[in-house]
């Protein structure tokens, strides 16, 4: 077992694999002489050098595009997008292409590729560096999604995006990429896409999250009486169902955080799965604490966005007194 941070987590990942597999393929701005703009992929081109690890122009759609190319010809890519942001540049490949071969060959082919790109706010950056917008990806049928939020977390669900044989979305909530450290194995070790885990069991109320939010979450229950049960989704698509209605089932009430815009989010869809498979077991209506409709503001405003401790316990006795 070794200490480490979400940043060195990542890189363990990503050194594993490729020193396990040749076609394994790092590619995207600045990831290789210099590292990646949060170091995330130092030291990985003094190991595989300039080819396995290749420094693209500023250019998403070309980043996306040849990574599209390289795994419909063997290869597994393992693209960054510098920040979440700028992946719309991007957008096209990902929608007409990326998400779309194994149904446009009729299962023929597949587009073994992995997106990564810090995600979310708290960090006081500048406009389009702390997007949440992980709703847009989860819609588009033939992506999968996956928000770590915790260093052992994030080994073993990177692998297992590299290894999973369609596009993967690999959103890295950076407020925590070094905020966080934990025991985990120097070994290679997967975690199955799609499963979230129960971080605390409960009795009271289901606290449902995912990514950067999960700290905030923990830290809250710590403050308030009630039985919580904490679920972390860690996919958010493919969404793992049956632990969101059996908790809830078990509860009775929940509460939703995601730092995503409200309308149409993350929170919307499992309302909407819990109102269709679980109704009749509710005590309270779905509470849900979310950043606002609006754009993420620069750093001043940034603390009044982003779901707060007290937010959260707020919501908790919102369902509870209900």
């Amino acid at each position: 077992m070794v200490e480490v941070n979400m940043v060195s987590a990542i890189n363990m990942a990503l050194d594993q694999e490729m020193k396990k597999d040749s076609s394994v393929i790092i590619l995207g701005e600045d990831v290789g002489v210099d590292g990646g703009v949060f170091r995330v992929t130092d030291g990985l081109i003094k190991k595989y050098g300039s080819n396995r690890v290749i420094d693209t122009p500023l250019a998403e759609s070309a980043i996306v595009g040849t990574s599209i190319g390289m795994a419909l010809n063997g290869l597994k890519p393992v693209a960054e997008i510098q920040f979440d942001g700028f992946i719309y540049p991007a957008f096209d490949q990902l929608i007409s292409h990326a998400a779309r071969i194994r149904n446009r060959t009729r299962g023929k082919h597949s587009c073994q590729m992995v997106l990564r790109a810090p995600y979310s706010g708290g960090v006081r950056a500048l406009e389009h560096h702390s997007e949440s917008m992980e709703a847009l990806y989860a819609h588009i049928p033939g992506l999968k999604v996956v928000i770590p939020s915790n260093p052992y977390d994030a080994k073993g669900l990177l692998i297992s995006s590299i290894r999973d044989p369609d596009p993967v979305i690999f959103l890295e909530p950076k407020r925590v990429y070094r905020a966080i450290k934990q025991d985990i194995p120097e070994a290679e070790y997967t975690m199955p896409l799609g499963a979230a885990k129960v971080l605390q069991e409960g009795n009271d109320v289901t606290l449902i999250s995912y990514g950067a939010m999960m700290k905030t979450c923990l830290e809250a229950i710590q403050k308030q009486k009630h039985s919580v049960e904490v679920i972390d989704l860690r996919t958010i698509s493919p969404l793992d169902y049956k632990a969101i209605i059996d908790s809830v089932k078990k509860t009775g009430r929940c509460v939703i955080v995601n730092e995503a815009p409200k309308s149409f989010s993350v929170a919307a869809e499992i309302i909407a799965i819990i109102n269709e498979k679980a109704l009749l077991s509710l005590e309270a209506p779905v509470e849900r604490i979310t950043g606002f409709d609006t754009v993420m503001p620069l750093y001043k405003l940034e603390k009044d966005y982003i779901p707060s401790q007290e937010k959260i316990i707020n919501g908790i006795e919102k369902v509870m007194k209900f």
